[in-house]
């Protein structure tokens, strides 16, 4: 089978046009990754199109880093096909940003990343409410918790019935201290979520590079397709998040020997379908 990925998590970010201060305490992500970068990053691999993932820059430059990205998904032949864009659910304001971004085609989904806040700030009645209002703009909601925050995520959804959710990197296990029986369980506690869907992606950021990453991860992609199904599973690189242990290339490399055995039309929706039909594409 000759696998096309549609990449659905890769980051762009420009040190010198806009600062992402949380990149200051890992020095292998301090710099800028520019698409000439990706490009050379993803090349030899089966990426053929990917969305742009927010990448936590300063919320005073969200707005800068929507309008660079959205031109670059505008450029012919340019592999972005649209931006998951940053947002604050837990603001007053998000609905006049919804005005602004919600009716561009190109913008296909939100995020929050929910571990650099305090728990409480996605348990709040206000941030569930906001929530509710991307349904309206097609757009799905990004879920970027640590495994200890899965239960928190149970009940965010639980509460979002009309909302389209895409777990990202499985939901961060704790790779390095094994395969614990709570991330197993709370992953089967919300797959049984239907509105939810599951990203295979980030899972080598997390494992140890000194030990060989496929053997660490591979029982973490099987427990999530185990969970999910394949129809609510996608893909997505990290990068450049990945390389803090692996290349893009490997990382795919892994993803694509994993799943060697499934049937060909399972995989096209791990690697593509699945991800045109949540994103719209």
């Amino acid at each position: 089978m000759e696998i096309s990925i549609l990449d659905t998590h890769e980051h762009l970010w420009d040190l010198e046009a806009r600062p992402y201060s949380w990149t200051a305490a890992l020095p292998t992500l301090n710099r800028s990754f520019l698409p000439t970068d990706y490009s050379a990053a993803i090349a030899g691999t089966p990426i053929t199109r990917s969305l742009h993932m927010e990448a936590d820059v300063d919320a005073p430059h969200m707005t800068d880093e929507n309008e660079w990205i959205l031109s670059l998904a505008a450029e012919p032949g340019n592999p972005v096909q649209g931006a998951i864009i940053p947002g604050r659910p837990e603001s007053e304001s998000l609905g006049e940003y919804l005005e602004r971004w919600g009716p561009d085609a190109r913008v296909k989904a939100m995020r929050r990343v929910l571990h650099v806040v305090p728990d409480e700030v996605s348990q709040s009645t206000l941030f569930a409410e906001k929530l509710q209002r991307l349904p309206g703009y097609g757009m799905p909601f990004e879920l970027c918790v640590l495994e200890r925050q899965l239960p928190l995520a149970i009940e965010l959804v639980a509460g979002c019935p009309d909302v389209t959710f895409v777990l990202d990197h499985c939901g961060v296990p704790a790779i390095t201290e094994g395969q614990p029986a709570n991330w197993n369980g709370w992953i089967r506690e919300l797959a049984q979520v239907r509105n939810v869907n599951c990203k295979v992606s980030g899972l080598v950021a997390y494992a140890d590079p000194e030990k060989p990453l496929a053997d660490q991860v591979r029982p973490y992609i099987d427990h999530v397709i185990e969970s999910f199904g394949w129809d609510r599973l996608v893909f997505g690189s990290d990068w450049p998040v990945c390389t803090m242990t692996s290349s893009a290339k490997e990382w795919v490399e892994i993803a694509v020997s994993a799943t060697a055995g499934a049937d060909e039309a399972d995989r096209r929706k791990l690697f593509h379908k699945n991800a045109e039909r949540i994103y719209g594409l």
